[in-house]
């Protein structure tokens, strides 16, 4: 690998890591040395890359640095194509808007030589074929109380056709092929639920603020997940 490509590998790994990265795990990564990662680093951070490093903990690359557009690959082009073929498809009119203004963005500063990536791509999503039975509720809105942390008082029914009304904590919508689904705390059942948003037969919008942090909820419904998945094998 040459040189200036190991150098944005080091960024695109600090900025994908959940945390911070020793050494010696970005060497094995790149399938090089602990010393040539140290030498990378310096030269990054004497290029004014905002690279923070700790002794025994790792390095971590401060939020808000970008990296200039011209740097995708045709691989990371095709990757963000197929995404946003996926969302135009299958996500609310919100975050359709937003792919097809990537793909625009995306194709107004990358060479020449990768615009086929997206005016012909390779890659193709399967198209929606039925009209979602969810039309009436604003998942736009879903994502918003979410990521605001905020209550909703939902009627429900389950796949029986029992009706229910709660109050729950919401921290994910989840977009899949054949229905999306609100991914929340739920007051009455004192546990975590997915609610299909097919069959939520009225939300409300609470202005209350629910009291756990909306990251740890879903930490804890992930573990959760990851828990039942590990039991299933």
């Amino acid at each position: 690998m040459r040189r200036a490509d190991r150098l944005f590998e080091i960024v695109q790994l600090l900025r994908r890591a959940p945390g911070p990265m020793t050494a010696d795990a970005i060497a094995a990564e790149l399938e090089t040395s602990r010393r040539s990662v140290y030498r990378d680093v310096a030269a990054l951070v004497a290029q004014r890359v905002p690279i923070r490093g700790e002794a025994g903990i790792g390095y971590v690359l401060e939020r808000g640095f970008d990296m200039p557009p011209l740097m995708l690959t045709s691989d990371e082009v095709e990757a963000v194509v197929l995404g946003a073929q996926w969302v135009l498809v299958h996500a609310d009119e919100g975050l359709a808007r937003a792919a097809a203004d990537v793909l625009a963005k995306v194709a107004a500063v990358i060479p020449e030589r990768l615009r086929a990536a997206i005016d012909e791509p390779a890659v193709i999503t399967p198209p929606s074929w039925s009209e979602r039975a969810d039309a009436g509720i604003d998942v736009a809105r879903l994502r918003a109380w979410s990521l605001q942390g905020r209550k909703l008082r939902i009627g429900y029914a389950d796949a029986a056709g029992e009706p229910s009304e709660r109050t729950v904590w919401p921290f994910l919508v989840g977009y899949m092929d054949g229905k999306r689904v609100l991914i929340a705390w739920c007051e009455l059942r004192g546990d975590f639920r997915m609610f299909r948003t097919d069959r939520l037969a009225s939300v409300t919008f609470l202005d209350e603020r629910y009291p756990e942090r909306r990251a740890v909820l879903r930490r804890r419904w992930l573990a959760m997940m990851a828990a039942r998945r590990e039991a299933a094998e």
